[in-house]
């Protein structure tokens, strides 16, 4: 005979199995009925500590009745409703693949609400292990540390959402372990590098103004390529930037926003710099400041300047680094030639300024010591 449980909020019963089952009241549907979870145990004093641990879990509480929908279809809902509106579209196109390859077919199916901690952690794993779509060269099909770090990024943010929507009673992502970061090593370009590679330029009427802008304004690639002439006031020398041109795969490039609010920013150029696009805009018949080679009426694709940089720098014998590495060339430079942290961050579109510390942390150890011995040598000469 079912015994009723002391809270009311189910029952407790021995099943036909041998199993004890309980039963917990976890939310309410729209029209009043009860929405139930259900607790299994091998004896009865098991099912009362587990079904006590149940009752405090979802304490004041109240789940909606989408908390039964599968996890696959509320990433689906999360991805249309939620993050179509907060992402670009080359991110929200990463995200699709992520959710259709790595975790609709390993979690897809389970109820949202039964969804734990201990699930994706084992999703995880399994995807280090053996996640990798096609065979790589030398991972085999382990799946990168990287990959794993967005993916977990991207589900935490997806379960947060289902919290507020009261699907889940906390972020299961919460928890678990994921890869360290692994960043490539920054490579910066020394000043007789510099040289080098513009040297290399000198006669590239095509490439010339858009590496010589690059190294002293450290605009992000897709930043750089998106400048129309509208944005800069040659009396001022300001320069506005408000748009990026954005990378589709299997998709022609499209024009967004930037990568962050701090992004849309203004920035004042060095005088050569500005001299220089002066008499760019001479004889420019586009609106953008670098156009497509081919088509000026559109932007340049920055896979165009990425290319061409590496063509440049084989030519010149120099390091082949990434375009990124151009952007902490100017960075650095800008450091060790004095521009405090503050004023770089507002130049290159950092949120705050200890997120540029924190960047360029090898420059700023190299500036303590220099200002170490500037101090110790000045007081060496007076005491």
């Amino acid at each position: 005979m079912a015994n009723k449980r002391p809270d009311g909020d189910g029952l407790v019963r021995k099943r036909r199995d041998g199993r004890w089952e309980g039963r917990i009241v976890v939310g309410h549907k729209a029209n009043g009925t009860p929405i139930f979870r259900s607790v299994f145990a091998k004896t009865q004093k098991m099912l009362m500590e587990k079904l006590h641990q149940h009752i405090e879990t979802y304490r004041d509480v109240e789940l909606s009745e989408n908390c039964d929908m599968p996890l696959g279809e509320w990433l689906d809902r999360w991805k249309e409703n939620y993050a179509a509106y907060a992402v670009r579209p080359n991110t929200l196109s990463s995200y699709e693949s992520m959710i259709e390859n790595y975790i609709k077919p390993r979690l897809g199916t389970m109820r949202i609400s039964d969804v734990t901690t201990e699930d994706i952690q084992q999703m995880y794993n399994g995807l280090k292990e053996n996640g990798r779509i096609n065979e790589h060269d030398t991972m085999g099909f382990q799946l990168a540390d990287s990959s794993i770090r967005r993916i977990h990024m991207m589900l935490h943010e997806a379960m947060d959402a289902a919290v507020r929507e009261h699907l889940v009673v906390d972020n299961p992502t919460n928890g678990t372990r994921i890869p360290k970061p692994n960043y490539p090593p920054k490579q910066i370009l020394t000043e007789e590098q510099v040289e080098r590679f513009m040297t290399e330029l000198e006669n590239d009427a095509v490439w010339h103004d858009f590496f010589y802008t690059e190294l002293t304004t450290g605009l992000r690639r897709g930043e750089i390529c998106g400048l129309q002439w509208q944005d800069l006031d040659f009396s001022t020398g300001k320069l506005r930037i408000r748009r990026a041109v954005i990378a589709m795969k299997h998709q022609p490039c499209c024009v967004g926003e930037t990568k962050t609010n701090a992004g849309r920013r203004t920035i004042t150029l060095p005088p050569h710099t500005l001299e220089l696009l002066k008499k760019r805009k001479k004889t420019s018949y586009s609106q953008w400041i670098f156009p497509n080679p081919v088509r000026p009426e559109a932007p340049m694709a920055p896979s165009t300047p990425y290319h061409q940089m590496k063509r440049l720098l084989k030519q010149a014998g120099l390091p082949s680094i990434r375009f990124h590495d151009l952007r902490h060339t100017f960075a650095t430079h800008a450091l060790t030639s004095g521009v405090d942290a503050k004023t770089l961050a507002g130049i290159l579109g950092h949120t705050n300024a200890s997120f540029t510390l924190d960047t360029y942390t090898h420059v700023t150890k190299d500036m303590r010591e220099q200002a170490a011995n500037v101090v110790g040598d000045f007081l060496g000469q007076i005491m």
